[in-house]
């Protein structure tokens, strides 16, 4: 039944038979063993079966080079970055290595879904015969992209309608001295620290989820000179994933399938223990342990966020008061997901209704106060046993609900210590889901589908 189902009825070019009419053609299909294809010498049944097993073993190996070479192509296949906690680097976010350049040129880049650009440290102004523009040269001690060095550095001119106007949210300087002079920035963070630099277009070199490599070329980065504040300790840069045009979250999701998604190792983990940041489809490159819900992304809520629906948090199965106020970002309120932020901020009216649910369940251990640590309510955790903790559960207006690891928000913060790992902010605000609160949670944001996708996970690397 196979071999039959599978013969290839062929045309006899010289009895087409034609009938016009005005909605149709008809061809004569006649079989390739017909007595005028073969001399009239009729062939028998095994010669056919020969013949038919012949030809199929050659259209199969047709059609599985053709699969295979699909399957293999890397624009069907995902960019795939390692991604660890940022512990061993001193600081509260994670981490990923970056290569650009050409040659290309190794770097470690905090990601951050809350900043449009990505940038490195960087020396523009050098000449290659300068002993400090080498490839492993280090400025402060710290590592440097030396622009010089890379054939595809492509510095955005200043007189360009791109410094002049596309540029312009990226802090780009008005200054022009010359038409050739490179557009250059002062990018403001919210904290007061600041990136000093010139924009460039560049190649970033990338894995593949199939193996391979790719490059992608004509990526906007910022090349930085100087850098005033204290969020970067051994890292070298910022890699910007917002939902902007230039981030590189839009632009590597845009040739990927629109999506890009990370798994959080636990906060506390040391640089070998990584997972990935994917852009692109995640094709089971993560590893689940419970069930896989999603939410709708809203975009355009509030600008350059991953903005999210939420409606209300409950703990211990009930339900908190909390005015919805709190969670309307048309009224100054909202929240979105934010990995470069640490802790999870919380409006002043969901932190004093989270914070007196929790305190009740860790009042019987002693109370300490910490040094330097903004968080209200810490304790000494000797024969402190987490399974007691009451579920908390974010509960988003279409149904969906995330409900966080007890030690992502009854968390670790020194020896014996574990604090309650919340914030306040002055409402009206904005809340935040920081990255300890995301972390063993497999994200997934998909930009063109407008969705947010999440499930617990181990973040193994497999």
């Amino acid at each position: 039944m196979v071999l039959v189902s599978m013969v290839v009825a062929q045309q006899h070019v010289d009895q087409m038979q034609h009938q016009h009419d005005s909605n149709s053609i008809t061809l004569e299909l006649i079989h390739r063993h017909a007595p005028q294809f073969t001399n009239n010498h009729p062939i028998t049944q095994h010669q056919r079966l020969v013949d038919l097993l012949y030809h199929d073993i050659i259209r199969h190996g047709i059609m599985s080079h053709r699969r295979r070479a699909k399957e293999e192509d890397p624009l069907t296949a995902s960019i795939k970055m390692p991604l660890a906690s940022g512990r061993d680097f001193g600081i509260g976010q994670y981490i990923t290595s970056f290569k650009v350049g050409t040659p290309s040129q190794k770097f470690w880049l905090i990601v951050d879904t809350g900043s449009d650009l990505t940038w490195i440290r960087c020396r523009y102004r050098c000449s290659r015969g300068d002993r400090s523009c080498t490839r492993k040269g280090r400025i402060n001690r710290k590592r440097v992209f030396h622009a010089p060095l890379s054939s595809s550095f492509s510095p955005v001119p200043c007189f360009s309608e791109m410094c002049k106007v596309e540029l312009m949210n990226l802090f780009s300087l008005t200054t022009c001295p010359t038409p050739i002079t490179p557009c250059a920035y002062d990018y403001r963070y919210s904290d007061g620290s600041a990136a000093m630099g010139v924009f460039a277009n560049e190649t970033v070199s990338a894995g593949l989820t199939n193996g391979r490599k790719t490059r992608l070329h004509n990526v906007l980065i910022g090349c930085t000179d100087s850098f005033q504040g204290p969020t970067l300790q051994n890292v070298d840069g910022i890699m910007g994933l917002a939902n902007t045009k230039y981030s590189f979250a839009t632009n590597a999701a845009a040739t990927f399938g629109g999506k890009f998604s990370y798994c959080l190792v636990d906060h506390l983990s040391h640089l070998n223990a990584t997972n990935y940041i994917i852009f692109g489809t995640n094709r089971n490159q993560v590893k689940v342990s419970g069930n896989t819900r999603h939410t709708k992304l809203e975009l355009d809520a509030i600008p350059s966020f991953y903005a999210v629906n939420v409606i209300g948090i409950s703990v211990g199965n009930k339900m908190l008061e909390i005015p919805m106020q709190v969670w309307d970002a048309s009224e100054g309120g909202g929240t979105i997901i934010d990995s470069g932020t640490s802790l999870t901020f919380l409006a002043d009216p969901a932190y004093q209704a989270v914070m007196e649910a929790l305190k009740v369940s860790v009042s019987k251990y002693q109370r300490v106060k910490l040094d330097g640590v903004p968080m209200e309510y810490c304790f000494n955790s000797e024969g402190f046993n987490g399974s007691l903790v009451p579920k908390l559960i974010i509960h988003f207006n279409d149904g969906a609900r995330f409900e966080p690891h007890w030690n992502s928000y009854v968390i670790a913060a020194a020896a014996g210590v574990r604090c309650l790992g919340f914030l306040p902010a002055r409402f009206p605000a904005l809340s935040v889901i920081g990255n300890i609160m995301q972390q063993n949670y497999l994200w997934e944001f998909d930009l063109k589908g407008k969705r947010l996708v999440f499930a617990p996970s181990s973040c193994n690397s497999s």
